[in-house]
Order: structure tokens, then sequence, then C-alpha cells
């Protein structure tokens, strides 16, 4: 033989391996062939020929003496050729049941993503919604079924927390007040008995008015998740641009300054109060619809229901509005004083409390005055309903509880030392927050302070309570959690450097504002900071949000601003970039910042937007350009990246020196604390309040 034959044509060589390649399969490795002398081959053959025509013992016997024969250097060859050999993808080898069964332990999205390109065999059982199912559950993230049925849900607790839901709740066509020959001007929606103090869902709103039952808006903006994996994918999307991400829409509400009242975010308006007696009626989006004009002072409550709104406010008037129309269905009087709070329990009616001291139960169907509660010796501060129950906190520093039906006080709850600002009601306990510095619980059923939750300096004019938690505010500007079930705290949040004027918290997340002009975003869980979602501004009037959207209303240069955040996904069409490999968003290196838009305002020290298109990219799992990996490369523990590494705050939260004089809550305008700052609207027209 004159020539040396190539490697690669050698009978003893195996293929080369396919080129590009990431590496080399287990079957695909040769030895080096280059210093081959000419009669080696001829050698091999019948070392090869007598191996074959062993049997097993001789060949035990054989490899034996071989291997003795070796030093290490052969021997660690030998371990590092033999070693691939001997791994065995499981998944080949188990019923289809117990790998996916195996796959539901996986609590990390990339590494579920990277698993379905090791081999056709891994996709299909990657693909299958078991694995998904399993990590929507791990990430609390509500079922597939609650997310796209589109009903509508209660906005307290009577609805379990989720995944669960309410069968009790109708739909507003389910209404008999539906019928527009019965009701012409508007229609009235319907859901007995499902008013409570706390949210389950995200869309509730701050000043904790809105107890109506809402249509999940969630349905009309993208399609209906089809499968666990796409449901995860839109969740998963929505968390991180929550934390680094997210469209704002700056829109000017007002051409000089206004005090924002009361917000509320519902599936189809937003609704802004203000203290110039307007109510300014907008879409989601941010698009002014309406201006409700009637009220002839400031308005200081509202709360709505579908297309409904009432109101109320220093003119001592009870209006009942078609936000459709624009048009004032009813002019309730009967009030003599400022009308402080306003809560709904149904479709047809209406709880209002006042300076005057009373609540008035409203049949806002009919425009007439069920009952008149009378029980309290100074200002109605402030009040919550669930099913038939009433509790109102007022400035004669008591509680009552009140039945609807039967319009008389049940029990009167004792114990703060001050005036009561805030209050929740769940149902099952009730929580009070005072200008006494203390937060008290208490047994509905028979009035029993069940604890009193002392930490604050000042007053405590935010309250929110769901599940097993309380969430509270004060004007220390610091944000405390609360353990419903032990009484302790489990977070405290130097929050703000001034009052905080918004409060709300859902099952992830808490959205605080203050008069120090900033919004943040905290963690439930582990009480840290988030991000800041705007830019500081001179005061935060009020701060609402939902599971998508957050509405922000501040004071800036010496206007009334609105934000709009929104935190949806972009359409499916828009989360697969051609021109990116599978590598490339495997290593998080999309070419374009897919899952932000364009208009995003780029705020300081946002974390690098392009982490948010390559988690979108990686969960879709459309299509895969990368050549399918061997199996042995992951017989070894596959990595295992946190979830929080693709999430992480955007900084570290640092405590504020906190102002300890006492301030009043801006947005509200508290009274009678002695200790006021800026001015007091309702104040300065309380000597023109009289009777009519």
């Amino acid at each position: 033989m004159s020539s040396t034959i190539p490697h690669n044509l050698l009978p003893s060589a195996p293929a080369s391996p396919p080129t590009p390649a990431p590496s080399p399969t287990p079957m695909s490795r040769a030895p080096d062939w280059s210093t081959a002398h000419e009669d080696e081959d001829a050698n091999v053959r019948d070392v090869r020929a007598l191996f074959a025509d062993m049997n097993d013992a001789e060949k035990q016997r054989l490899l034996a003496e071989l291997l003795n024969l070796c030093n290490s250097q052969q021997l660690a060859f030998v371990q590092e050729f033999v070693s691939p050999r001997l791994k065995k993808d499981p998944f080949t080898t188990f019923p289809d049941e117990l790998c996916l069964r195996i796959l539901t332990f996986i609590d990390d999205p990339q590494t579920l993503a990277r698993s379905s390109q090791v081999s056709k065999r891994w996709r299909e059982l990657v693909s299958d919604d078991m694995a998904w199912k399993s990590l929507c559950e791990k990430h609390a993230y509500r079922s597939l079924n609650d997310d796209s049925e589109g009903g509508r849900r209660n906005g307290g607790s009577t609805t379990p927390p989720l995944p669960s839901s309410n069968p009790s709740i109708h739909t507003p066509s389910a209404s008999p007040y539906n019928n527009p020959l019965t009701l012409p001007a508007f229609r009235f929606g319907s859901n007995a008995g499902a008013s409570t103090s706390a949210p389950d869902l995200r869309t509730q709103s701050l000043d904790r008015q809105a107890r109506n039952p809402r249509t999940n808006s969630l349905a009309r903006r993208r399609p209906k998740a089809l499968s666990y994996r796409s449901h995860f994918k839109q969740r998963y999307m929505v968390e991180t641009a929550w934390r680094h991400g997210g469209k704002v829409d700056h829109r000017q509400i007002t051409p000089d300054q206004g005090v924002v009242t009361s917000l509320h975010l519902t599936d189809k308006y937003i609704v802004v109060a203000l203290d110039n007696a307007k109510i300014h009626v907008f879409d989601t989006e941010g698009c002014h619809q309406k201006t409700l004009q009637g009220h002839v002072m400031g308005v200081w409550a509202m709360v709505p229901w579908d297309d409904v709104l009432v109101s109320g406010g220093c003119d001592r008037d009870v209006r009942v509005w078609n936000m459709a129309t624009g048009a004032s269905i009813h002019t309730l009087r009967g009030h003599t004083s400022t009308v402080r709070c306003l809560k709904m329990s149904d479709s047809t009616t209406a709880i209002s409390g006042s300076r005057d001291t009373t609540l008035r139960i409203w049949d806002i169907q009919k425009g007439i005055c069920r009952h008149v509660l009378v029980g309290h010796q100074a200002s109605v501060r402030c009040l919550e309903i669930h099913g038939d129950l009433i509790v109102s906190g007022s400035y004669d520093t008591t509680a009552r509880i009140w039945s609807i039906s039967e319009g008389k006080c049940l029990r009167t709850l004792n114990g703060h030392f001050s005036q009561i600002y805030a209050i929740a009601f769940d149902g099952k306990k009730i929580a009070t927050g005072s200008l006494d510095t203390s937060v008290r619980l208490w047994d509905p059923n028979d009035g029993r302070c069940l604890a009193v939750l002392q930490g604050h300096t000042s007053l405590v004019g935010q309250l929110q309570m769901r599940a097993d938690k309380l969430v509270t505010g004060g004007s220390d500007g610091s944000v405390r959690v609360w353990s419903l079930t032990e009484y302790q705290p489990i977070h405290r949040l130097a929050a703000h450097d001034n009052s905080v004027t918004s409060l709300q918290f859902d099952d992830t997340r808490i959205v605080s504002g203050g008069s120090d002009g900033r919004v943040k975003i905290w963690d439930l869980k582990n009480g840290t900071l988030v991000r800041e979602l705007s830019q500081p501004a001179d005061a935060v009037w009020r701060v609402v949000f939902e599971e998508e959207k957050a509405v922000v209303m501040a004071s800036r240069g010496q206007k009334t601003v609105m934000e709009v955040w929104s935190f949806s996904p972009p359409p499916e069409d828009e989360l697969h970039d051609p021109d990116a490999s599978s590598t490339d968003l495997l290593s998080n290196r999309s070419s374009s910042p897919i899952s932000m838009p364009d208009n995003t305002v780029d705020y300081p020290g946002r974390i690098d937007s392009r982490v948010g298109g390559a988690v979108s990219n990686l969960l879709s799992m459309s299509e895969y350009t990368t050549p399918v990996r061997p199996v042995s490369e992951y017989a070894a523990p596959m990595p295992r990246p946190r979830l929080e590494a693709l999430a992480r705050p955007v900084s570290e939260h640092i405590p504020r020196s906190t102002n300890d004089d006492g301030d009043v809550n801006m947005a509200d305008v508290y009274e009678g604390s002695g200790k006021a700052v800026g001015f007091d609207v309702e104040r300065s027209q309380k000597g023109r309040d009289g009777v009519r």
C-alpha cells in the first residue's frame, strides 16, 4: 500500500460528525490515525476479526489483559472514549407517564424550554401540557380556565383565592334590571351580595371604593390561551414586564392643578374624581371619553358598577350617572353635610356615609332612600360591605356593624382612642386604622377585639386585607405586612419619605404611592423593593392596578397628570424574530428588544429589555434552527438557573428617613389631626355646608 488511507475512510473509524454540530455524538468519536504506519491497518483488521470470534468471557479476559498494559494516559483515553457510550437517554426507555412526571419537577422555565431541543422525543414530551401546568402552579399563576373564562368576578373575598371562582356570581345579562324597556336611560349589572373589602383579582381601586363584579378585560386584549404552555408564556411575560418593563402613556387631565380624591379602574373605564366638582371618564387606554358635571362642589367619593357610577361630595348630594352616555340619572338628597364615603352592595343598592354622622341606604333604580342609619356621634369617614353587613368607621373613635336588609345597628366596636380613617372587612375579620397609630382586628360575629397591631408612628390611613395577610400604610411613610393568623408583622417597609397616599396588593406584589411623589413596587413574599414605577413627581394622589395595567394620578409641574402603564405581552406574531437563532435566544442575546414596544419610556436603571425578548422567543418553541443535541450532553445534571435571575429587581431598597410629623394624607386631605400640610379643601368648604 503506497499511500496512507484517509482516516475517515477506514472501516474501523466511525463517520465524522455532521458540520456544523454543537458537539460529536457518542458514536462519532474516532481515534487519531494521522500518525499511523502503513501496515497498522492490516494488524487492526486481524485483531478485530479475532476479537469478533471470541465469546463474552474470552473478550473480557483479553480486554483485562490489554488494560493492564495501559499507562495512566491511555486509561484516561479509554475512560473518555467509553463514558459517553455507557450513558442512556431515560426518556427513550421510560413510559410516557413516568417521563411526564419527571418533567413536573423542573421549576425553571428556561431549563424546560432548553430540554425541548435535546431531541424530537424530548420535544414531544415537553410539548405536553402537564409540565407547563405544573410550572403555572409553582409560580402561582391562575389556572387556565380562570384566566380565559372571561366571566364576572367578585371584587371581594367571597370569591375564593385564585385559581378558584365563585359560581354564585352572575353575569350582567342575567340581571332583571338589564331590560332597556324597564330602564331606558341605563342598564344595571347584577351580583347579589358580591361586595367586600378585600379584592381577589388585581383589578380593585386603591381607595377601596369599587366592590363591583368585573368582566375579565384580558380576554378582549389578546386571544384566549389554548394551552398551559402559551398561558405560562403570557403570564411569565407579564410578570417580567412588571419587574423591568412596561409601556407608559402620559396624559394631562386638567389645565390647572386639582386634588384627585378618587380613582377607579374597571374593565371599560378609568374614572377620576377631583375636588373641583368634575368627574372625568377615560377608556382603559387613557383616552378621554366624557366629563360628568353636576356636582357644585368637590367630589369626595364614588363607586362604579358596570356603566353606572354613584358619586357624592361636599354639595351633600348623591348622584347616579350613566357613564356610557354621560347622563345624570338620579340626584339623591337627604344628607345634610359632605358625603365622605360610598359603596355598592349590588347593582341597585348604594350606601353612603356622611359628615352629618349618618349612613343612608339608597335604591338607585327607584331613586329613593330605603334606610337612614343613625348611631355615630361624629363624621362617618369610611365604610366597607360584605354580604348583608356594613362596617362603618367614624371620627367618634368607634366602628359599627349594620344590617342592610334590616337597616339597624347590630353592634358597636369600641377600643380606639382617636378617629378611625380606614376599614377593611372580608366577612371573617374587620380591620380598622386610626389616628391613634394602631390597627385593631375585630370578630364581626361577637364584636371582640382579636388583636391590636402596633408599629406605625402616625395615622394609619391605608388598609387592605387579602386571604391571611393585611397590608397597612401610614402617614409615617411606612408600609407594613401583617399575618392575620399570628397577628405579627411579616415585613416592615420604609416605603416613602412622607404619607402613604395609595396602597394596593395582590398575590405577588404591593404597589404604594406617597406624597413624596414616588410609586414603588414591592415583592410581597420577600418584602424587597422591585422597582420605582415612574419618575418622581411632586405628589402622588392615587395609584390603582390590575393584572396587566396600572394607573397613576400625580401632581407634576403644578399640573394634574395621569400615567397609564401597560404590562400586556405583545401579540403572538411579534414574539418571533426570524433573524435570531435559538442559540441566541437561549443565551439571552436576541437581536432586538422584542418584548418591549418602541414607545416604552426608558427610565434610568432599567434592566435591558432584551431579556424579556429572549424569554418570549424561548417559550414560544415554534421552530428550532439549532441542530439536535446529543442525549449524552444531558446525562449530567442540567443547569437550573433561578427564575429570579431573569427578573432581578432594578435596584436594592435603601431605607429612607421617615417624617414623623403626622402629616395628613394629601390625597384624602385628612381632617382633625391639627398637623395638616398644604390646604384642606373640604374644610374650606365646610362653612358652606348647611341644611337645604
